[in-house]
């Protein structure tokens, strides 16, 4: 089944690349690797604000760690077009990194992680969505954000 076909099933719509907010550009490619730079939560259009443990749960961190995935395939979409194949030429996702703003003694930040984590094998299968990460807790993120993510994919 293709990805396209999968997030139709799931209902996702992939959204377009977000203007960057700084100096920055939204991927880069180096050989076969395209590098996604991080992308904030955001809930409605607007950073979705909020700090583990603190004003948010983990579940609700969990569905921003989803929609943080959603709008990482969007710019990868994007990344693979500008490679000359789209999101089947996807071989492997690589490498998730996952920052969440966290309370000082909140420690499940791989529970909300998840959330982008099972959304990517749903989307890519357990094959290609399969991929090594790394899950921190951070006292703030740009624009009181709650999670950032960004990614690291391989193209066939």
């Amino acid at each position: 089944m293709s990805v396209y076909t999968r997030l139709q099933t799931l209902g996702i719509t992939l959204p377009p690349v977000a203007v960057p907010a700084a100096a920055y550009v939204p991927f880069v490619h180096s050989g076969k690797l395209v590098f996604l730079s991080g992308h904030i939560a955001k809930r409605d259009g607007a950073p979705w604000v909020g700090q583990l443990g603190v004003t948010m749960t983990t579940d609700e961190g969990k569905a921003a760690a989803r929609a943080v995935a959603v709008d990482l395939l969007g710019t990868l979409h994007a990344a693979c077009q500008a490679a000359g194949t789209d999101l089947d030429g996807v071989a492997r996702i690589v490498k998730v990194l996952s920052l969440v703003n966290s309370g000082p003694l909140y420690t499940e930040q791989h529970l909300v992680t998840n959330g982008c984590s099972e959304l990517l094998q749903q989307v890519f299968g357990p094959e290609v969505g399969a991929h090594a990460r790394s899950a921190f807790g951070v006292a703030q993120l740009p624009l009181g954000a709650c999670v950032e993510i960004e990614l690291i994919a391989e193209l066939r």
